[in-house]
């Protein structure tokens, strides 16, 4: 199975469930937000609005594929010995 999550307006709860409720409990299961949290989405959330905003003000360190290539090989010829 799949899943998704999805945020709504308290007042169309009821037009969901509604909708969702004509599938079967073989095609779709319902999982409350509180049982199915994953532990780190809040602190991957965090780092990942965080880099986010560097990028947008300009402080975000870019780097070219040139010098991503240089890194990743010096960084792999370190651990090769």
């Amino acid at each position: 199975m799949e899943a998704i999550r999805l945020e709504f307006q308290p007042e169309i709860k009821e037009k969901i469930l509604k909708l969702l409720s004509s599938f079967s409990s073989d095609e779709l299961k319902i999982v409350e937000e509180s049982n199915f949290v994953d532990p780190n989405f809040i602190k991957n959330k965090r780092k990942l609005e965080a880099a986010a905003a560097k990028i947008d003000n300009g402080t975000a360190k870019i780097y070219t594929f040139e010098e991503l290539d240089e890194i990743l090989e010096k960084t792999i010829s370190k651990y090769e010995s």
